[in-house]
């Protein structure tokens, strides 16, 4: 049992630091990894779990996300700009040399990008921010008794 939580443990903290170098490279997708980080802290310590929850990666990337399955306008906003503007600036840095199948290739990705953002994910409205996560509720309902398996 200790190995199984010390594996989550692992995998949590490998996805934190991938989710983190995601959101300054367009390449990496931040949301998934932070989705796995909330997953795995949850499965493996609840101190780190809650800190997770508690942090301004997890309340600007994910909460809204998580909570109505879907993100903010100001989320989404954010996430389209920065995305455009650092392949804007590769794409710049590649049609300056004249490579231009990675341009083709940049330009289609950026545009399924658009396309999963705007049409994809769901936009939500702002409503009051709480720390709840489903997943962790029903665990700990499970455990305090309410909840029968």
């Amino acid at each position: 049992m200790k190995l199984k939580r010390f594996l989550f443990l692992i995998v949590g903290c490998v996805c934190l630091g991938i989710g983190c170098v995601g959101i300054v490279l367009p390449i990496l997708p931040t949301v998934p990894f932070f989705l796995v980080t909330a997953f795995c802290f949850a499965n493996s310590s609840q101190k780190l779990h809650d800190w997770f929850l508690s942090t301004k990666l997890y309340k600007k990337h994910l909460q809204s996300y998580v909570e109505k399955r879907g993100m903010t306008l100001k989320t989404k906003i954010s996430i389209i700009a920065t995305v455009t503007l650092l392949m804007a600036f590769g794409f710049f840095m590649m049609a300056r040399k004249g490579i231009w199948i990675p341009c083709i290739i940049l330009a289609v990705v950026w545009v399924c990008h658009l396309i999963y953002f705007i049409f994809g994910v769901k936009t939500v409205k702002n409503e009051g921010k709480s720390m709840r996560c489903p997943a962790c509720e029903s665990k700990t309902a499970i455990k305090t008794g309410q909840i029968q398996r």
